[in-house]
């Protein structure tokens, strides 16, 4: 797993364990609410890549933040994607036209 990926998790596991302390819930209260066990809660908030999305999912749903998990990877946030479109559509642009006045003139030679 590429380290930034990580970095991100140990994030959003950090974020999520401020916002559950914020709301004074318990760990085994929080854990019930998200349907999983108090040590898998635990790795949650910690990041770890080996707790299902399912469980951060239903965790942001708790804290009212599960509506954005579609933004994550909407198409118009796409951009490798879209610099390959555009890529393609200058590839297409770029067609040699025939001459207005008939063959263009062949290339000097050198002797």
């Amino acid at each position: 797993m590429p380290s930034p990926v990580r970095m991100h998790l140990r994030e959003l596991g950090e974020n999520l364990s401020i916002a559950r302390k914020r709301r004074r819930e318990p760990l085994k209260a929080w854990a019930q609410r998200i349907g999983v066990s108090e040590p898998t809660l635990m790795r949650m908030e910690k990041g770890d890549p080996s707790v299902s999305m399912g469980v951060y999912a239903t965790a942001l749903w708790l804290v009212g933040r599960s509506q954005a998990l579609p933004q994550l990877a909407a198409p118009e946030h796409d951009q490798g994607a879209l610099e390959d479109a555009v890529r393609v559509a200058k590839a297409r642009s770029v067609r040699k036209r025939p001459s207005v006045y008939g063959a263009s003139p062949a290339p000097a030679s050198n002797p």
